[in-house]
């Protein structure tokens, strides 16, 4: 599979999975829990609260990884691990565009004060078409 096939691939697993795992370090240990992902080209984008840990996490340490795509229903499903840089994102008009209903649980609207975006910009890509596969990798 040559590099734009796998991007193609990637992006169409984006567009299926939306929940997946992100990993902060803290205190000099991972630390997993499980989010809802949006995405432009490559670059994913998840919504959290002021008052959680994810942004202190990301100013101390940018390294986060990200697992996409296993729904748990299988090993055949295909996923992705991502390697990234993180950042806190702010933009009002970042914030409109990946507002989603389902974050009402935690955040009120698209101008709740406490909404912040994390911007996870990969360093490296690991497309697996199935568990046990050979993974396409993708390196920014």
């Amino acid at each position: 599979m040559d590099m734009s096939e796998a991007k193609e691939k990637v992006l169409q697993m984006f567009k299926e999975h939306k929940i997946g795992t992100l990993a902060t370090i803290r205190q000099n240990k991972p630390f997993s829990r499980f989010m809802l992902f949006f995405h432009d080209e490559l670059t994913l984008y998840t919504a959290t609260n002021k008052d959680t840990h994810k942004a202190e996490d990301i100013e101390s340490n940018p390294n986060v990884h990200v697992l996409l795509g296993f729904e748990g229903d299988g090993w055949k499903n295909d996923y992705a691990e991502i390697e990234g840089n993180a950042s806190v994102e702010e933009s009002a008009e970042l914030k409109e565009k990946f507002w989603n209903r389902e974050l009402k649980e935690w955040i009120s609207g698209p101008d709740d004060p406490n909404y912040l975006l994390l911007k996870i910009t990969p360093q490296s890509i690991r497309y697996y078409q199935k568990a046990g596969s050979k993974p396409e990798i993708i390196e920014f």
